[in-house]
């Protein structure tokens, strides 16, 4: 039977969901304000609060503030008759797992509750690894307060304790690389070294180099021995971003030094141990790409030990205003600007937005904003949000000749980037077999990534 404390001023309001909530079967605690919710609070563990958010001395987001100081698990529930986006954002910035405006459905309210009991679970069994990883989340960079963050971040601080290989999925711009060093930085291996290398960035003849260093001689241009990443990287941890474009022919020797944890320099001819533990990352989907024969099958299965998904964000749009708002701080200081808020109009374009480059893209509309804001509130003329894909195929087809004449070289740029976008979605994200398709060589379409900034 769950506890559920109501707290609302409201004579006839506060009785009425006393009678509801005991009908589920729910054992139900009223406080007429604040004050008296905290001090039950304080005597007793709730498993949900219901607030309302128009009360005297403490109204109901200051309420979650305060309740959240001594107890970050419980679930929060606010009611208000003032419904708004400001106000929804308020109440989830401190916490609060939904609202609803007090004209609601019985029936709808009922299964607002249900469902939010039924994450209660969740959040409990992460609260600890949460408190754990706390200067992780916020140094480490990572943001977020979603059941599927909170699920990520129960993974991490369960991974870290372990040596074993990680291999982190998740569209661009979804903080993979954030995940691995969350991962490296609450790890015994956190005062050893942690590197990265991404194997899409890197052409093939020079990516065996990297990764395991080179003798004095063995190529044009070795004017000395070098040591690889992974001798760089003994006693820490590898973060191999982009796995899926790694070569067949590199596949191979990096499934050897996962077997035999020894290495050996291009021109070398001594074996070289070493002990690193490795995280990889992708966009791709490296089982596919192993029944095609692009991905070797073994290397798939010694990396994906453990597998970590990260969410897109239009899957956890809970967490868009904490990270709107950690953005925006961020930028108003980078920027020196002096703005005090964002206004509710805009963060209901973002709240409606899909974002399909994820936290990146969020992360520009919100430093493009700042940097063109020129009054003490970010509007919503000045967070421009547009959907690329859309604007490009558009852009595309349009073969209209404007009577003030085009930039060719403009108008050409919008086509490739567009039928690149196209290559390389329909290729599952690989970049050979992109390539293929538009009938270049792999170190072209690299050349026109790196032009074109779709990195």
């Amino acid at each position: 039977m769950a506890n559920i404390l109501v707290v609302d001023d409201d004579n006839d309001m506060r009785e009425f969901l006393d009678i509801l909530l005991a009908e589920e079967g729910y054992e139900v605690t009223c406080a007429k304000e604040a004050k008296q919710g905290l001090s039950l609070c304080k005597k007793k563990k709730f498993d949900l609060i219901i607030t309302d958010l128009k009360m005297p001395k403490i109204d109901g987001i200051d309420f979650i503030k305060r309740v959240k100081e001594f107890s970050p698990e419980t679930l929060v529930i606010l009611i208000t008759g003032y419904a708004s986006p400001e106000t929804a954002y308020a109440a989830m910035q401190e916490g609060a797992i939904d609202y609803v405006e007090k004209n609601f459905d019985n029936e709808e309210f009922k299964q607002l509750v249900r469902e939010a009991l039924s994450k209660k679970g969740v959040r409990e069994e992460d609260a600890e690894f949460i408190r754990d990883i706390e200067d992780a989340v916020r140094f480490g960079r990572i943001i977020g307060k979603s059941k599927a963050m909170l699920k990520v971040y129960s993974l991490i601080k369960k991974v870290a304790q372990t040596t074993t290989n990680v291999l982190i999925m998740g569209e661009s711009g979804t903080g993979k690389e954030l995940v691995a060093e969350a991962i490296h930085e609450n790890s015994e291996r956190r005062d050893k070294p942690f590197v990265t290398i991404n194997c899409g960035g890197i052409p093939e003849t020079l990516l065996e180099s990297e990764l395991f260093g080179y003798m004095k001689g063995s190529f044009s241009g070795a004017y000395s021995d070098k040591p690889g990443l992974f001798e760089v990287a003994h006693a820490g941890t590898i973060f191999l971003d982009e796995i899926g474009e790694l070569p067949i022919s590199l596949q191979v020797k990096l499934l050897r030094v996962i077997q035999t944890k020894i290495i050996r320099r291009v021109g070398g001819s001594r074996d070289i141990k070493v002990d690193v533990r490795i995280i990889s990352a992708t966009n791709q989907d490296l089982r596919e790409k192993s029944k095609h024969g692009t991905f070797r099958e073994d290397l798939f299965y010694r990396l994906n030990v453990i597998p970590i998904h990260m969410p897109p964000l239009r899957k956890r749009k809970e967490d868009i205003p904490v990270l709107t708002q950690f953005f925006f701080e961020k930028y108003s200081k980078k920027f020196g600007k002096k703005i005090n808020k964002i206004s509710s109009y805009a963060i209901e374009l973002l709240l409606k937005y899909r974002f399909p480059g994820n936290v990146r893209e969020l992360e520009n509309i919100i430093e493009r904003s700042v940097a063109l804001e020129t009054s003490n509130i970010v509007l919503p003329e000045n967070m421009i949000i547009t959907d690329e894909e859309s604007s490009d195929w558009n852009r595309l087809y349009d073969m209209s000749f404007p009577d003030e004449g085009l930039d060719l070289n403009d108008k050409v740029a919008n086509i490739e980037r567009c039928l690149i976008k196209k290559a390389l979605e329909k290729a599952n994200g690989s970049r050979t077999k992109a390539a293929e398709l538009l009938q270049i060589s792999v170190d072209s379409l690299r050349y026109r990534l790196e032009k074109l900034d779709l990195r």
